[in-house]
């Protein structure tokens, strides 16, 4: 399958990483490709340059966001909260238009420091502003309550035993989604909250989430709805 990923940090790398990994066409979306790939400093996290892990994985292409986005079959928004709906304009509304969008992004507002807030909350959220946004993409809010790294292995706590959520307007998508997160990631437990204003549940739980990474010290954890 033909992937576009939106957005190079470590989300979006370790994605690209796991999908190229496992037999699909990954190509990474940026605003600036040739900005990304001179860049020489570290990210805020520490993690080395775009350059470098693209040089470890040559098979992920790079492209801008809208040649990127109109090459996927499949889109992955793995930008930050606070530019995701700009960055999906770059993509193009037609080249999102009938594709599924995996949304991955949360609305962490920065601005008076750590931990954040949420920009958007309650009556709203940054899935139904992306869905609102782009009528004719199919939206799918999933993976955003857990670190990149259990996104794509799951298995490394639990077996793989924990849940994770689905949330769209369209139930087909949502399970296209979850077939696929079992798939590709190796989910056990994929859990369909309905359309996408249950993605306000999932958005919300990030401020649980990063007080229990201060707690732990960790973000290796995840949370499991016990039957």
């Amino acid at each position: 399958m033909k992937i576009t990923i939106l957005g190079t940090g470590p989300v979006g790398q370790t994605l690209a990483a796991k999908l190229d990994t496992i037999g699909h066409a990954v190509t990474i979306g940026t605003r600036d490709v040739s900005g990304t790939l001179a860049r020489d400093a570290k990210d805020p996290y520490g993690n080395p340059p775009y350059k470098v892990w693209a040089a470890e994985h040559s098979q992920v292409q790079l492209d801008t966001m809208e040649h990127a986005a109109a090459r996927g079959e499949v889109i992955i928004n793995a930008l930050a909260g606070a530019g995701a709906l700009a960055g999906l304009v770059l993509a193009g509304e037609a080249n999102l238009a009938g594709k599924i969008v995996l949304d991955l992004s949360n609305p962490l507002d920065f601005s008076k420091g750590m931990p954040p807030s949420l920009f958007v909350s309650n009556t709203d959220s940054l899935g139904e502003q992306i869905q609102r946004r782009f009528p004719e993409a199919r939206v799918v809010k999933t993976l955003n309550t857990v670190s990149a790294s259990l996104m794509v292995d799951p298995r490394q706590l639990a077996d793989g035993a924990h849940s994770m959520f689905v949330a769209g307007n369209d139930p087909d998508s949502r399970r296209r989604v979850a077939g696929w997160l079992a798939e590709w990631f190796g989910w056990r437990d994929v859990i369909d909250l309905g359309d996408i204003t249950t993605a306000r549940g999932t958005e919300m739980l990030l401020p649980l989430w990063l007080r229990t990474w201060g707690a732990l010290n960790t973000p290796m954890f995840s949370f499991r709805v016990v039957r």
